[in-house]
């Protein structure tokens, strides 16, 4: 498995705490990460093979490429930021795809500050263009979170080049890929000036086009809501956006604009009701409303103050019925239907995957008489099956892949695959120190190569290999 450390990409994030070398990898990381048990419910690719690099162990036969790291120089002379998060794969012309890239570095963190594309010191950020960017701290700063946007080369397996282009946001977590060719990325967080040193008012979706050569103007979408955004995922036929919120007592949103395709002219928010339960809580945390298997009719509510300056939009939805989804993550439309994750979900609280499948009158007065219905696809009942599902996207192949975050020293994170059937399998483990979150999974228009990140110290791979031997007995 190659690691491809480019003598000119090196340097990461020079001197002090922010120094996330990569000097060592294969030194230090096995020594460090134990090898835990996982269970596979299926066979899928077969039992994992140790990384001698000491960052990514993967089945027999599969092999990966490393993208882009955090601190890299970039094309625009700024560094690569660090966190890493949610990622989309997006065409361009020939054999180019382009990586937008989420940078969950958060304006309320000092530490953060230091990791964000102007370097540890702050001794390049004055390049980043004011105008464009969405806020700055109060010292007249640019805030270090936002976007990147990488240029990969599919036939000769290089980076092109990359850049920053979206800056000034806060806590870029996950988002979405639009069927027009941009990438949707959401802040998970709700800072205002009068709690955090910021300028302006945050919890918002901005979009990024991914044919972009520079920063792009960051234009927040509010008619989308503010509120604690992980996720977003949009059914191509009618262009309705669905959107998922980081939060215990989240909700499942709808966002249905007045012109599809172009979100900035605004729409009608709303939020999910099981039909005949209202404000039910899906989690099955105290109290057992479904099993796996199970679907449940849904009716759609309007949101009202959907800028929400009380930082309350979640909850009084659920006073109007809305249902609670434990930690919404990671969201990805498949064929006809999504597939989303509520993270902390389930009796054990360590995740489920939730499956929706739209009305054939989505959206429209009809949807009344024929509604909806979403389903509990998956609820882990033991953490070495799936522990804590975040970001998942849907494979060529019709499984879902799926990236966990569990928060622990202890017990790796793994990237699981899950069958039709709901049958989980390991694709992945995270053997470098730190055991940091998987995120930002999302396959090549291709089909042949699956991007992942891990967080810290931030590594984007590209990952090949025999997909089509994927056994499910």
């Amino acid at each position: 498995m190659p690691f491809d450390l480019r003598p000119d990409r090196r340097t990461l994030m020079a001197g002090g705490a922010a120094g996330m070398a990569f000097a060592g990898f294969s030194r230090s990381a096995r020594a460090q990460t134990g090898q835990e048990t996982y269970l596979n419910e299926v066979t899928g690719y077969g039992p994992l093979r140790a990384d001698p690099h000491g960052l990514l162990d993967l089945p027999e036969g599969f092999s990966y490429r490393v993208v882009s790291q955090g601190g890299e120089t970039m094309d625009d002379g700024l560094l690569v930021p660090g966190q890493f998060d949610g990622m989309g794969c997006i065409a361009l012309e020939g054999t180019r795809v382009a990586l937008v890239r989420n940078h969950e570095l958060k304006g309320e963190s000092a530490s953060h500050r230091n990791w964000g594309p102007g370097g540890y010191r702050q001794e390049r950020i004055g390049s980043v263009d004011k105008a464009k960017a969405y806020d700055t701290f109060k010292n007249g700063t640019v805030l270090p979170g936002g976007t990147t946007t990488v240029v990969y080369d599919m036939a000769t397996g290089e980076t092109v080049r990359q850049h920053l282009s979206l800056a000034g946001t806060s806590t870029n977590c996950a988002g979405g890929v639009t069927p027009w060719g941009s990438w949707l990325t959401c802040e998970e967080t709700e800072e205002k000036p009068s709690n955090a040193d910021v300028m302006r008012e945050h919890g918002y979706v901005f979009e990024v086009p991914a044919n972009a050569t520079g920063l792009v103007e960051a234009v927040p979408l509010k008619a989308m809501g503010r509120f604690d955004h992980e996720a977003v995922a949009i059914d191509p036929s009618t262009g309705i956006v669905y959107l998922t919120e980081d939060r215990a007592d989240g909700l499942f949103y709808r966002f249905i604009p007045n012109t599809p395709g172009r979100l900035v002219e605004g729409g009608k928010l709303q939020a999910m009701v099981f039909r005949g339960v209202p404000g039910a809580d899906s989690s099955n945390h105290e109290t057992r409303i479904w099993n796996v298997g199970d679907w449940k009719e849904v009716d759609w509510i309007d949101l009202q103050d959907v800028e929400s300056p009380n930082d309350d939009l979640r909850k009084r939805g659920h006073a109007d019925g809305a249902a609670l989804v434990a930690r919404g993550e990671g969201i990805h439309w498949g064929e006809g239907e999504l597939y989303m994750t509520a993270t902390s979900g389930g009796p054990i609280q360590r995740g489920q995957i939730l499956r929706y499948v739209p009305s054939a009158d989505e959206g429209r007065a009809g949807e009344g008489a024929n509604p909806g219905r979403i389903q509990l696809f998956v609820e882990t009942t033991d953490e070495k099956v799936m522990n804590m599902a975040d970001n998942l996207t849907v494979a060529p192949w019709g499984h879902l892949v799926v990236c966990e975050d569990n928060y622990s020293s202890e017990i790796r994170n793994h990237l699981k695959g899950v069958t039709p059937d709901g049958k989980v399998y390991t694709i992945g483990r995270n053997v470098f120190r730190g055991n940091s979150e998987f995120c930002g999974a999302c396959f090549s228009p291709d089909g042949t190569t699956l991007f992942v990140n891990i967080q810290f110290p931030g590594v984007t791979f590209a990952i090949t290999g025999p997909w089509d031997s994927v056994r499910t007995a």
